[in-house]
């Protein structure tokens, strides 16, 4: 075999047996092989985000649940009960107790089935990672719309294990996956998905939005029995009741008042307290009773703005007053010692206020819970299978429900 090369304009000759260009072939081949194996393997080792780092250590009473919504073409029902019973969810889970302590929260958001807007692989789209600020997740909710797409239960099951920070030791570790399609579509198999969760001490629930045996056939019982979590079947398109009380609308006089006491730090603090008030109206847009359940969950300690409130930031970090720039107009010109006098006299405010709305949301939920009592509630939506199933998980992992 003769084999002609041009280097630099200068012409080579090398003869070849077969057999001498076959060992060749398969000398250079390997050596190629090689080579690239190792630089995919250093790629990987170097690019960031590849390094597998150790999960941070959690609270043993940390709380954090992920919500996985299908904002596929038929689920605006699915949409707006998350919307509408979410400051529900969240005073449900603030009233668990550890140690007799209160949880920290945290949730994260992602949405998937819609190919409206993605941003991901695979019709998948985080709106927050898990956050400890309600009103972006408030926020995010109400930014969502429905559109045609793909469902993809165990690429986005594997997407939230990927991407979230998962807390390690006894904190509480959940995903709440709501569809209404096969549990088996997609490139990921779910069965493999849920294994990563359990092996991270993640709980999968899974929730499908039609017929129960619809949702056997489709494997979402089986989703449930792998992540060892729980099944359940709701009704999409049922609408949140309400009870309203006598307390709702002091509750909400109080909730304008407490508002009054946050005191906004630069642009994006300005941004936040426009947001804050915008959550307050989209939660009243429902009812007296829903805005009540909101101001509710802002008067608890899981209510935390230290990102953008001076007060908040006060209490994590006084030196946060040492930094004039992102203070309101009226401070910048006062010292330390007189900001310092400011802030305490608005913390007292504030404590007051929160102090008699949480009185108030005792005899608030005393009454709902007698109402309910005549009157069983026979709610088979997102609310009642997430507040079922937390139940039932918090106290495997030492939380039980503060008493009235």
């Amino acid at each position: 075999m003769t084999l002609l090369f041009n280097v630099q304009g200068a012409t080579f000759i090398l003869m070849l047996t077969a057999k001498q260009f076959t060992v060749a072939l398969v000398a250079g081949l390997a050596i190629w092989f090689g080579t690239t194996y190792a630089n995919t393997i250093w790629h990987d080792l170097t690019m960031p985000g590849k390094t597998e780092e150790p999960a941070p250590e959690a609270s043993p009473n940390t709380i954090q649940v992920a919500l996985l919504l299908d904002t596929s073409s038929s689920m605006d029902g699915l949409i707006e009960q998350a919307k509408s019973q979410l400051w529900k969810i969240l005073n449900e889970l603030n009233r668990m107790r550890k140690d007799q302590q209160i949880p920290t929260l945290e949730v994260a958001l992602y949405e998937y089935g819609n190919t409206g807007h993605m941003t991901g692989r695979f019709e998948i789209n985080q709106l927050s990672g898990f956050t400890t600020d309600m009103d972006l997740i408030s926020e995010k909710l109400f930014s969502l719309k429905t559109n045609g797409g793909d469902e993809y239960c165990g690429a986005v099951i594997q997407a939230s294990l990927d991407e979230l920070q998962w807390l390690r030791n006894d904190g509480m570790r959940v995903i709440y996956i709501a569809g209404n399609e096969p549990f088996t579509q997609g490139p990921t198999q779910f069965s493999a998905a849920c294994a990563n969760a359990v092996e991270k001490g993640v709980v999968v629930n899974t929730i499908h939005c039609g017929d129960c045996e619809e949702g056997v056939r489709g494997s979402w019982q089986a989703g449930a029995i792998a992540g060892k979590g729980e099944y359940f079947c709701i009704n999409q398109n049922q609408e949140t009741v309400y009870i309203q009380t006598p307390y709702d609308d002091e509750i909400n006089g109080l909730n304008a008042q407490l508002n009054d006491t946050y005191i906004p730090m630069g642009r994006r603090g300005k941004e936040k307290k426009m947001n804050q008030s915008l959550q307050d109206s989209n939660a009243a847009k429902y009812s007296k009773s829903n805005a009540s359940e909101r101001a509710a969950f802002k008067s608890s300690s899981n209510y935390k703005a230290e990102e953008w409130d001076l007060v908040d930031a006060y209490k994590k970090d006084k030196k946060v007053v040492q930094n004039k720039e992102d203070l309101p107009e009226n401070m910048k010109n006062l010292s330390v010692e007189e900001m310092e006098q400011q802030i305490q006299a608005i913390t007292a405010l504030r404590d007051a206020v929160q102090q008699k709305m949480q009185q108030l949301n005792v005899q608030r939920r005393q009454f709902i819970e007698q109402a309910r009592s005549k009157q069983p509630d026979a709610s088979s939506g997102l609310e009642n299978a997430i507040l079922q199933s937390v139940r039932k998980q918090a106290a495997v992992k030492g939380f039980e429900m503060e008493k009235l």
